[in-house]
């Protein structure tokens, strides 16, 4: 592609961010008819398909990689428009982060940034092994992962450990866990994971009994309420102890595994981009996740 067609790459992204023609057409101020056009001639320049037509549609590889370039070249434009104060929009960050994160430290690292109002900023959850799918495909700018794969186009930044412990309460505990964490229990008392994606307590069950099969789970995606689901007993889980720490001092919650922990790595990957506000975003999330999570020994 020698000449990038912007247009139609404002047309492909538009469509993939709202997920339709007609929602794209809408908020590009075009008709629908426009965006199947651009998009046809932007297909024709790249010589290859970049948008499938599904229900919704979906970018292919191509596409994402177009759109992450289009959205790069957003945020420096925005940023100069900034810089020349001729630009009456306000430069927009996306951001993903694993719930974890989001529910204990993130809110500190973001206020400097949100407390101005210069900068509109995103932020989506997903899990720690899954968000640098949304980095890849050009859906956020930045975003926290346990991946450490390489992502063309990025840096990536060690930020620390999040030690997870495995937590149920008392009656829970005594009830289904009468001779401790073992391969037979694992298989019969209910679980709780955050979603389907969540990988925790597999790893941890095979770490701590060797068991590496199917065991019964509920699921509840929010952090907050995780702990809540604990507490009263519906399950066992797997918790930070940044979040869970005031429950096991007090009791509410008991370790199914005393002096076994996970500890999960959490980078920050982020687009090559320097504008005033990426770079104040990205060091005030490595200062804040450096000052929260566990620091490995040099």
């Amino acid at each position: 592609m020698s000449r990038i067609d912007y247009r139609g790459l404002a047309a492909l992204d538009a469509v993939v961010e709202h997920g339709s023609f007609d929602k794209a057409a809408a908020a590009l101020s075009i008709t629908q008819s426009a965006v199947s056009q651009r998009l046809r001639m932007l297909e024709n320049q790249a010589g290859e398909l970049l948008l499938l037509r599904s229900q919704p549609p979906q970018a292919t590889a191509a596409g994402h990689r177009l759109i992450a370039h289009y959205r790069q070249v957003r945020l420096l434009e925005a940023a100069l428009d900034r810089a020349n104060s001729s630009g009456a929009g306000r430069p927009e960050l996306a951001i993903a982060v694993n719930a974890d994160s989001a529910v204990t430290w993130l809110q500190e690292a973001v206020t400097p940034l949100m407390e101005t109002g210069d900068c509109m900023l995103h932020i989506t959850m997903d899990d720690q092994d899954h968000t640098l799918a949304m980095l890849r495909e050009g859906r956020v700018f930045g975003c926290v992962t346990s991946e450490t794969a390489h992502v063309a186009g990025t840096t990536a930044t060690p930020l620390g450990l999040m030690r997870y412990h495995c937590l149920a309460s008392p009656g829970f505990a005594a009830r289904w866990f009468p001779d401790g964490l073992t391969a037979a229990s694992v298989q019969t008392a209910p679980a709780l994971d955050f979603n389907r994606k969540d990988a925790l307590m597999a790893r941890f069950i095979a770490q701590a009994t060797g068991y590496q099969g199917r065991y019964p789970h509920h699921s509840y995606a929010s952090s907050e309420g995780f702990v809540r689901f604990l507490e009263a007993g519906f399950a066992y889980g797997m918790a930070p102890h940044l979040q869970c720490a005031a429950q096991l001092a007090a009791g509410t919650l008991v370790d199914l595994a005393p002096g076994l922990v996970l500890d999960v790595p959490l980078i920050w990957h982020m687009w090559d981009i320097q504008t005033p506000f990426t770079s104040a975003l990205s060091a005030q999330v490595i200062a804040t996740a450096r000052r929260w999570l566990l620091q490995p020994a040099l």
